[in-house]
C-alpha cells in the first residue's frame, strides 16, 4: 500500500470549522431537532439530525429538503472558514461533522428519491472532503 494514500497530496490546508457550543450544548440536553434548527439555522449540524430523523422516517423528500439546508449552510460556513472550493474537510474535527454528516445525507436522500446523477457527486465531494468520513458516519 502506498504511504500516500488518504494524504493531502495538492497541499491544500485542511479547513476546520469553529465549533458551535450552543447547538452542541441543546443537543446534550435533550432539545428537539426541529428546535434546534430554528434556533440555530446556520448549523448544519441541525439540519444533518433533521434529514436523518425524516429518512429514518421513510419520509425522503422532506430528508432531501433538510440535507441540502444543511450542505448549504455548510457551504456557507467554509467559505467563511477560509475554503476555496477544494481540500480536506476532515471528519476527526468535530465541528465539521454537521457539514460532513449534511453532505452524506444528502447523497442518501439522493438515491432514496431516484437523483443519481447528484448521488454520484455527492459521494465524490464526501470522499475528496475526507475519505474515511463516509464509514464513520456509517458506523
Amino acid at each position: 500500500m502506498s504511504d500516500s494514500l488518504g494524504k493531502n497530496l495538492l497541499g491544500i490546508p485542511e479547513t476546520l470549522l469553529p465549533e458551535e457550543t450552543d447547538v452542541d450544548a441543546k443537543f446534550a440536553a435533550g432539545a428537539e431537532a426541529v428546535d434546534v434548527a430554528a434556533a440555530h439555522p446556520t448549523s448544519s449540524l441541525a439540519w444533518a439530525v433533521l434529514a436523518g430523523e425524516a429518512y429514518d422516517d421513510g419520509q425522503y423528500v422532506e430528508s432531501y429538503a433538510y440535507a441540502r439546508v444543511g450542505y448549504h449552510r455548510g457551504l456557507d460556513s467554509l467559505r467563511k472558514a477560509g475554503w476555496r472550493g477544494q481540500g480536506p474537510v476532515p471528519w476527526t474535527h468535530e465541528p465539521n461533522r454537521g457539514f460532513l454528516r449534511s453532505l452524506y445525507a444528502l447523497g442518501r436522500a439522493a438515491a432514496a428519491i431516484g437523483e443519481t446523477d447528484e448521488v454520484e457527486r455527492i459521494n465524490r465531494f464526501l470522499d475528496d472532503s475526507d475519505p474515511n468520513a463516509k464509514a464513520a458516519i456509517e458506523a
